[in-house]
């Protein structure tokens, strides 16, 4: 099995009541347990972040809002295991990247 990448693009603003927070968390997990033993890493929102290059680094928003870690024998598997997302009926996008073995 490969690990694959899953990172969260846009509609990353939380919830306003605590209702909708805890239904927005039953969704997420039921996603966890759809997606069983493929699971390596259930992920966490993102906080602050800065971009380090060669000449410095800053602050400009990466787009990024959270990941995830998952098994899959191909990247069409693991895109098929996304799919069910309950991130992607609040308008985000999900982005699937194979880990590569050097």
């Amino acid at each position: 099995m490969t690990k694959f990448l899953i990172t969260y693009e846009g509609a990353m603003e939380m919830p306003s009541t605590p209702e909708a927070r805890d239904q927005m968390m039953s969704a997420f997990m039921a996603w966890v347990g759809e997606v069983g033993g493929h699971m390596v890493d259930p992920g966490a929102p993102l906080g602050a972040s800065r971009a380090v290059t060669s000449d410095g680094d800053g602050d400009e928003p990466s787009g990024i809002g959270g990941y995830t870690i998952v098994d899959a024998g191909t990247l069409d598997e693991a895109v098929g295991l996304v799919r069910s997302h309950p991130f992607l009926k609040r308008g985000g996008t999900l982005r699937v990247s194979e880990s590569v073995a050097p």
